[in-house]
């Protein structure tokens, strides 16, 4: 079947389309109820069905004869380890944890909370929850202790898994002072520790709640696959917010498998045994759906990486990984390439390593701009494939259907809407626009299977947040158009938009512009408070290693390139050169804070920042260039 067809089914008929892929995932017991609701009138899906998360990543391979395939690699260039895991070894930790946890009082229903580095461990914690139906929720390493400490008291873990430290390329960061520190502030206190200690010289002071994670592994017996409703919350994982308290997306179990090995085989087209790679953390939603239960549900190889796309040790790291463990297919957000780029901007190190085994490139997390798409494409002649998607939806909403049908790529589009996805463009007054016409990206309901079951204890949120401000559609925050083919052209976050003396003006367009200039490697246009025009664009852009440009000349040539493409109401006339651009840990440009700076507006730093100290680099150079509240 090709794409025009599957997705025309997906829409006419969900209930008949969704419980054919049920089919695909082994359930204890077969769902009769597709298609219901909850008492509060939302969708749910496949209510009476039951199964385990855990028994379809790993036990049903072995049952299969797969025993013995790779599972996991670990590879970790800051502690220079490479270690693999198979489907047998991963199954009989996870389940020995599991069973130590059981007989530290935890039990289906519970919650815990998963505060871990980039180690097979956090993957291994993920699985055992999801073997005895405690809930589990991942909260990004390396979070300060006010951050973990919110989120104690909201989900109210029975425990907390932790590690003695992480690594941030040359600094060891000792995580078990942190954990302590967010207890002692939460109101909520977690029964027990369990700390990994992973002995790399970080202080690990011990507490009366700690159970060490080795010793409760090896002394315990194998706990077996509980069944679950499939409506029982796998895990809650709070969006990082910029603003107001952090929101506990719940992800169901039954909807979230069937969804995954869905998307593994059409989107992906990853075929059970291939190697798959996703570069990200389990931190984050990425890490959940396409790190641990993606690619192990659908059997294959998954890579847990504990390191960055440069300097460990250099811009290299990505295509020697590809070429070690036969890499597949990869996804990475674009920032990682952007910084690559930025680094080997020619592309040298990429001639130095046998790419063959790369079939497909994905990319999300953030818009990736048509410069980063080309650079890649010239270097490496493998599909590039943009796609989107949210925390909330857990897997891809529009992408190119890899598994179905490759269509042609549209450079600055991110694709077609996934099956399942009835995607509408529409008006401030919910009427729906026309072609190549911007406006809010809204979902009709029902969405499909694995999407976010409610927040969590905050059901006024929920509804007030994503379905109040269009009833009968998913609010998704976004703004976009559909061009003439339907391809879906996402241009950012709603408050991403300017106005302009009265034009509405897309940043996310400006930004593409921008990007497009040699000299730029990456690039965030925001707007800033202007007297006359309410608003006017500001492009702060970082340079390419090794280029030698003037700033008056790149901002002479930049303005040009807006002017020509947009027109003069763009109004772009400030462009300031930054060492880097702020962003949370996950790559995304934090373009709200960089507004609230330049407009001398109170802002709080995130508690998802990569680094605290680029908001005082980024001041110094609105001084400079006495732009915004800083011109005086």
């Amino acid at each position: 079947m090709n794409y025009k067809d599957t997705y025309a089914a997906s829409t006419e008929n969900p209930e008949a389309f969704w419980k054919k892929q049920a089919g695909s995932i082994d359930w204890f017991i077969q769902p009769e109820s597709i298609l219901s609701s909850d008492e509060n009138g939302y969708p749910l899906w496949y209510k009476d069905g039951e199964l385990n998360v855990c028994y379809l990543a790993l036990d049903k391979h072995i049952e299969d004869g797969f025993g013995d395939q790779v599972a996991v690699i670990y590879d970790s260039p800051v502690t220079q380890t490479i270690k693999k895991y198979t489907f047998l070894e991963v199954k009989t930790e996870v389940a020995k944890l599991a069973g130590g946890m059981q007989s530290l009082g935890l039990k289906k229903g519970d919650t815990a909370v998963i505060y871990m580095p980039m180690i097979p461990q956090a993957a291994f914690a993920m699985l055992a929850c999801a073997r005895i139906g405690v809930t589990h929720s991942v909260v990004f390493g390396g979070f300060a202790p006010h951050e973990l400490a919110i989120r104690i008291d909201d989900c109210k873990p029975r425990a907390i898994i932790t590690a003695s430290s992480g690594i941030e390329i040359d600094r060891l960061i000792a995580y078990k002072p942190l954990v302590d520190e967010a207890i002692q502030l939460a109101e909520h206190k977690p029964k027990k520790v369990i700390i990994l200690n992973r002995k790399l010289g970080a202080k690990v002071p011990f507490k009366k709640y700690d159970v060490d994670y080795d010793a409760l592994v090896y002394g315990s017996e194998e706990a077996d696959c509980v069944p679950l409703n499939a409506t029982h919350p796998l895990y809650v994982l709070y969006t990082s917010g910029t603003t107001g308290k952090p929101k506990g997306i719940v992800r169901d179990s039954g909807g979230y498998a069937t969804a995954l090995k869905y998307s593994m085989q059409n989107v992906y087209n990853a075929k059970p045994g291939e190697v798959f790679w996703a570069a990200s953390d389990v931190g984050w939603v990425v890490g959940h759906s396409y790190i641990v239960y993606g690619p192990l549900i659908n059997r294959n190889t998954t890579i847990i990486f504990e390191g960055k796309p440069i300097k460990t040790p250099d811009a290299s790291t990505f295509w020697r990984m590809i070429e070690e463990h036969k890499v597949s297919v990869m996804f990475t957000a674009p920032t990682a390439i952007r910084a690559i780029k930025k680094e080997d901007p020619n592309g040298e190190f990429i001639k130095k390593h046998d790419l063959s085994s790369l079939k497909i490139q994905f990319l999300a997390g953030e818009r990736c701009d048509v410069a980063t798409l080309e650079w890649y494409q010239e270097h490496i002649p493998v599909p590039a494939i943009d796609h989107w998607w949210q925390t909330e939806t857990g897997w891809p909403i529009v992408a190119n259907m890899m598994g179905i049908e490759y269509l042609p790529i549209k450079p600055g589009s991110v694709g077609k809407a996934v099956p399942g996805f009835d995607i509408r463009i529409f008006s401030e007054n919910g009427t729906e626009v026309g072609p190549n016409e911007e406006g809010y990206v809204v979902i009709k309901l029902p969405l499909p299977p694995g999407t976010l079951l409610d927040l969590w204890k905050d059901n006024p949120r929920f509804k007030a947040g994503y379905l109040e401000k269009f009833p009968g559609y998913y609010f998704s925050g976004d703004g976009g158009f559909k061009d003439d083919d339907d391809y879906i052209f996402i241009t950012g976050r709603v408050d991403d938009v300017i106005n302009v003396a009265g034009h509405r003006l897309s940043t996310a367009e400006m930004e593409e512009i921008v990007a497009s200039h040699s000299s730029v490697a990456e690039c965030a246009v925001i707007g800033i408070h202007d007297e006359l025009k309410g608003q006017t664009p500001l492009a702060l852009v970082v340079i390419k290693h090794g280029e030698d440009i003037e700033h008056f000349q790149l901002e002479q040539e930049i303005v040009k390139l807006v002017r020509q493409q947009i027109g003069a109401v763009a109004s772009l006339r400030n462009v300031v050169i930054v060492n880097r651009l702020p962003k949370t840990r996950s790559g995304k440009i934090l373009r709200k804070l960089m507004r609230s700076i330049t407009d001398g507006e109170d802002f709080q730093i995130p508690s998802t920042i990569d680094d605290e100290a680029i908001v005082g680099e980024i001041i110094e150079v609105l001084k400079k260039y006495k732009i915004g509240s800083y011109s005086k």
